[in-house]
C-alpha cells in the first residue's frame, strides 16, 4: 500500500473523529456524565436536609440493602410490571390487527392511517389532561353518556380496582400507533409473490397469515415489544396528571416512588438508587428480548 493512501486514510479518518467530535461531546454532556453522578449519588446518603452527606461514602450500599426491606418500593415494582405488561401487550396487538386491516392504498385507508396516528404525536401531558377529562364524572362526556342511557359508572381513576387499568387505557390509546407504523412499513416490503402462490394452492387467510406474513414481522414486532417496554417505564405524566399515585399506593410504579423519594422527601440518594434500579432492570429486560430468537436469520444458523 502506498505512503500516499496510508495518508488519505489517516486523514479522511481524522475528518471522520473531528466532525463526530461535537456530537459525541454533546451526547456526552446530556447523557454520560448525568448518568455517573445518578450513579454516585446512589452510594451516597444525600438529602437536602443535610447537604453535608454530597460526598459521603461510609456505606455506599445502604441505599440498596434499604430497598430490599422496603415494602413500599417492592410493591411498585409489581404495578410496574403489571402496567407494562398490559400496556405493551395490547399495543402491539391492537397496532397489528389495524395495520392487517388498513394495509393498502385507497383513500379511505390513508385517511384512517393519518388520524390513528394523532395519538402518538400529542404531548404526554396533552394525552394525560384528555383522559383526565374523560375520567372525571363532572366533566366527562362518556359519563355524561353512560348516566343518559341508564349506566352510571364510578370516576375510575378514584376506585382502587381500576385505577392502574384506566391508566393502561390511557397508555394503551396513545401508543398503539407506534406499532401501527411499524408493522405498516414491514407488510409494504412483504414480497406478494408466495402470498399469490398459498392463494392459488387454496390456503386459508389465516395459514398465509401464520406462515407467511407473521414470519416477516416477527423481528419488527420485537423491536415493538422492545421500544414499547422501555417506554412503559416512563408513564410518569399520565399517573401523575390522573392519579398521583393513589388511589392510596395502587398506581405508584417504581419511577413515581423514586420521584417522590428525591422531590417529595428530599432523599435523593436514596431516589438516586431507585433509578438505578429502573436502569438496570431495563438493561436486563432488553437483553432478554434480544435472546428470545425473533431473528429468522440468526435463529436459522
Amino acid at each position: 500500500m502506498s505512503q500516499s493512501l496510508i495518508s488519505w486514510r489517516v486523514r479522511q479518518r481524522n475528518a471522520w473523529l473531528l466532525g463526530l467530535a461535537p456530537s459525541l461531546f454533546v451526547l456526552t454532556v446530556l447523557t454520560l456524565v448525568p448518568a455517573l453522578a445518578l450513579v454516585v449519588t446512589s452510594f451516597t446518603p444525600f438529602s437536602l436536609t443535610h447537604p453535608e452527606s454530597t460526598f459521603t461514602f461510609t456505606h455506599p450500599l445502604v441505599n440498596y440493602q434499604q430497598l430490599l426491606h422496603d415494602s413500599r418500593f417492592l410493591d411498585s415494582i409489581g404495578t410496574q410490571l403489571k402496567l407494562s405488561c398490559v400496556s405493551v401487550f395490547f399495543q402491539v396487538v391492537i397496532g397489528l390487527l389495524l395495520a392487517l386491516l388498513l394495509n393498502g392504498t385507497s383513500r379511505i385507508l390513508n385517511t384512517a392511517r393519518t388520524l390513528l396516528l394523532i395519538p402518538m404525536v400529542l404531548p404526554p401531558i396533552i394525552v394525560a389532561l384528555i383522559w383526565k377529562i374523560i375520567y372525571t364524572p363532572d366533566i366527562s362526556p362518556l359519563h355524561q353518556l353512560l348516566d343518559r342511557a341508564g349506566y352510571p359508572l364510578d370516576s375510575l381513576i378514584a376506585n382502587p380496582n381500576t385505577a392502574l387499568w384506566a391508566i393502561a387505557v390511557a397508555d394503551i390509546w396513545q401508543w398503539f400507533p407506534f406499532t401501527l407504523l411499524m408493522v405498516l412499513a414491514a407488510l409494504q416490503m412483504i414480497p406478494n409473490d408466495p402470498q399469490e402462490a398459498a392463494k392459488l394452492d387454496g390456503a386459508h387467510r389465516f395459514n398465509i397469515f401464520r406462515f407467511i406474513i407473521l414470519p416477516h414481522l416477527k423481528p419488527v414486532l420485537a423491536v415493538c415489544v422492545l421500544f414499547r417496554l422501555i417506554d412503559s417505564f416512563k408513564a410518569f405524566p399520565l399517573i401523575y396528571v390522573l392519579t398521583d399515585g393513589g388511589p392510596g399506593s395502587i398506581t405508584e410504579v417504581t419511577n413515581y416512588y423514586g420521584f417522590i423519594q428525591a422531590f417529595n422527601f428530599s432523599y435523593w440518594g436514596y431516589g438516586s438508587a431507585i433509578a438505578v434500579v429502573i436502569l438496570v432492570g431495563v438493561f436486563i429486560l432488553s437483553w432478554l428480548i434480544g435472546r428470545m430468537g425473533w431473528n429468522d436469520d440468526r435463529t436459522t444458523h
